[in-house]
Parts: structure tokens; C-alpha cells; sequence
């Protein structure tokens, strides 16, 4: 069986791996960019977009994909809505890896936001805001001029920061809790924006804020595609096994 797993996630390598123990399957593994610390996945890896849906499809016929694993990031709409789509429209099967996302519990501070753009609505002025959205999402925050932005991403960029209350934090995880915590700290940190992406590897900034009593802007997950989701590599393993 030809399969092919859209990666993103730390659980995609996962799933890949898994997958290597499996006869008579041929994976593909796509990845929307380069990866810092690139690790072999054990299989051929695509790196890059598709350049639209059609060039999607003729990948999918040309190398007769049977089988689609989505396992991007929950906050990837556009690529998750097009695989599911297509599949659809091509008859292909396909199922969607979404780790379960995160939940307040006590101690929490949390605010709900729809998309960062509403964020504005809760940031007094004068505030140290600490972002962990990345940098495409930077400019929802044009709103809240009166408050210190701290943007953390890992890659380093020659573009300045787009406004100028705000600067770049360059620092490259895995981040643990005790190093969150004295980071607020040392920054002064008043608020948390963050996107509900769910999994271990971005909580140690939540429990950080929660021992520090901050508050928490949680930007909720985009609407999803319709059609089969899972939330664990054996589920993902079992999935594939019932097609094989």
C-alpha cells in the first residue's frame, strides 16, 4: 500500500517510525519545511508546499497514494481542510492525528480567544506580553500598542520586528518549566499568549505561567476538517493495519 503522512508534528517521526516495522507499505513523508535538527524519518521525505490543490492531486496520482495520514500542526487549517478535501473527492482514505488539546485546570488563568486579533481586548496598557505564536501571526497584535511584545521564535530572521514596541527573543527548545519561570522573570512578564497546539513539547511555558499566578490568552484551535480523527500513535499504527 502506497501511504502518504503529512508531518509537522513531533508525533509524525513517531508515526513514521512505527510504520518502518510494517511489510507490503510504502510511505511518503511530507514536510512543510526544513526542519531545524533534522532527524531521518526512515522513509523519503518531500520538503516544501504543494504550490496549490492541483499540483496536491497530481502527487497523490502520480505516485498512487491509497492512504493519507495528516499529522501537521491543529493550527495547519489550510493544508488540513485541502488533504481532507481531496481525499475525499479522490476516494482515497484518509485520517487526521490531532493530539488532544490543552485544558485549564487549577491555578490557571486562562482567557479564551477566537483568533489573536482579540487579544487586544484583554491586554491593558503598559503590560510585558510574552508571544509564543509565531512570527506569521505577528501582525494581529498591530492592536495593542501600548503594551511590550516579546516574541519568541527559533529561527533567526534579518527582517526587524514589524512594530516598534515589540522585539524578537531567539531561543530553541525543548524548554523545561524551571527555565520558563525564570524567564518571566527575568523579562518581567505580565501575560501569556499562546496557541492551544496541545502535546508536551510547548507546555512548560503553561505551567510556568500557572506557578507564576500570569494570565493566559489561549488561542482555541481552528475549526477542523470533517472525517476520522486520532490521538495516539497505536490508534495510527491500527488504522493502517486494518487497510494492509
Amino acid at each position: 500500500m502506497r501511504l502518504l503522512l503529512l508531518a509537522g508534528t513531533h508525533e509524525a517521526r513517531h508515526i513514521a517510525v512505527a510504520l518502518s516495522r510494517e511489510s507490503y507499505l510504502r510511505l511518503s513523508v511530507s514536510l512543510p519545511a526544513p526542519e531545524r535538527n533534522p532527524r531521518p524519518f526512515g522513509w523519503p521525505v518531500r520538503i516544501g508546499g504543494w504550490g496549490g490543490e492541483e499540483p496536491f492531486r497530481r502527487f497523490l496520482k502520480r505516485e498512487g497514494i491509497e492512504a493519507i495520514i495528516d499529522a501537521t500542526h491543529p493550527f495547519a487549517r489550510g493544508m488540513s481542510h485541502r488533504a481532507a478535501r481531496v481525499a475525499d473527492e479522490m476516494g482515497i482514505d484518509h485520517v487526521q492525528f490531532l493530539r488532544p488539546a490543552w485544558m485549564p485546570s487549577e491555578g490557571d488563568n486562562w482567557i479564551f480567544l477566537n483568533s489573536e486579533a482579540e487579544a487586544a481586548n484583554h491586554i491593558p496598557p503598559g503590560k510585558t506580553v510574552f508571544l509564543s505564536t509565531g512570527r506569521r501571526e505577528l501582525d494581529a497584535f498591530r492592536n495593542i500598542p501600548e503594551a511590550r511584545l516579546i516574541c519568541r521564535i527559533r529561527d533567526w530572521t534579518q527582517q526587524p520586528f514589524p512594530f516598534g514596541n515589540g522585539r524578537f527573543l531567539y531561543q530553541q527548545g525543548p524548554f523545561r518549566v524551571a527555565d520558563e519561570v525564570a524567564l518571566f522573570e527575568r523579562l518581567g512578564v505580565d501575560w501569556v499568549i499562546a496557541r492551544n497546539s496541545g502535546g508536551p513539547g510547548s507546555w512548560p511555558k503553561i505551567e510556568a505561567a500557572r506557578e507564576l499566578g500570569l494570565p493566559v490568552a489561549m488561542v482555541r484551535r481552528p475549526r477542523q476538517p470533517d472525517g476520522l480523527k486520532i490521538a495516539s500513535v497505536a490508534e495510527t499504527l491500527a488504522w493502517v493495519r486494518r487497510r494492509l
